[in-house]
């Protein structure tokens, strides 16, 4: 009799330790939702407005590269503090290089240039500067053009990305995409719907989470990465499996101890 009775309760775990089993390693997943970057619930083509991006407004230390032409080519060479080959070979610089020939703010905003002297460049923005530059050469140079880059053009990116680092780069408008390329993408494990981006502007810092698989991030204002900014991918919780690397000894080593346990309790 006792024996008919516990039939039922025997039959009754069975399912139940196996189904805690698989309810373990399935929450323990991640899905693909979680993993595709812009998402968005139509197939069709979807429109947003281009991201604002500001001017980049000039702070003290920040380094810049100007280079100065005229019809007076002879004239213009003493602005530039190197010959016209090396500043044709500007673009292909690393940062260090390129720190070397520019110029930078001091504490107090000022640029320190040759013939023209001191012009306050804080809080101006590139194309300002240029044009300030130009107005204050009218009376030396004939028909002078200056070009103004920044040269401090950093971000570090860090947290779940296969290569986190400090990169430099050159691009006007750098997407947190273009970012996130640099350091190899977002690995399995890293969350793409909280992604950090820390900014300082004004002397304030500022901490942004962003959300990289809604599409709505394409139209966003923090879309455009500025110079000095941190990006930190925050870790996932849950942990994505590949085929490759599907824990299959986990699942057997869980699936052996669960009948075990269940042995045990049932002698």
């Amino acid at each position: 009799m006792t024996e008919k009775n516990d039939m039922p309760f025997h039959n009754w775990h069975r399912p139940f330790f196996f189904l805690m089993v698989i309810g373990y390693v399935l929450s323990s997943c991640v899905s693909q939702r979680d993993m595709a970057y812009l998402q968005h619930a139509g197939t069709d083509i979807a429109s947003f407005d281009e991201a604002h991006l500001e001017d980049y407004l000039l702070k003290p230390n920040d380094d810049l590269f100007i280079q100065i032409s005229s019809l007076d080519d002879v004239s213009s060479n003493v602005f530039s503090g190197t010959n016209a080959q090396q500043s044709m070979q500007m673009g292909v610089m690393q940062a260090y290089g390129a720190s070397l020939v520019a110029y930078t703010i001091d504490k107090d905003g000022f640029l320190h240039l040759p013939v023209v002297g001191m012009l306050f460049v804080q809080g101006k923005s590139l194309t300002q500067v240029s044009l300030l530059i130009e107005e204050s050469l009218k009376n030396v140079l004939s028909q002078p053009v200056v070009t103004v880059k920044l040269v401090n053009r950093y971000v570090s990116v860090l947290g779940e990305v296969r290569s986190p680092g400090h990169f430099t780069y050159a691009k006007e408008k750098m997407t947190i995409f273009d970012v996130l390329s640099l350091a190899g993408d977002v690995t399995v494990y890293g969350n793409r719907k909280q992604v950090i981006l820390t900014r300082n502007e004004g002397g304030e810092n500022s901490r942004i989470c962003l959300d990289l698989t809604k599409s709505d991030i394409l139209s966003s204002n923090y879309y455009y990465i500025r110079p000095n900014d941190i990006v930190y991918v925050q870790p996932l919780q849950k942990r994505f499996w590949g085929l490759r690397e599907f824990p299959y000894t986990v699942i057997l080593s869980s699936i052996t101890t669960a009948l075990l346990i269940y042995n045990v309790v049932n002698q």
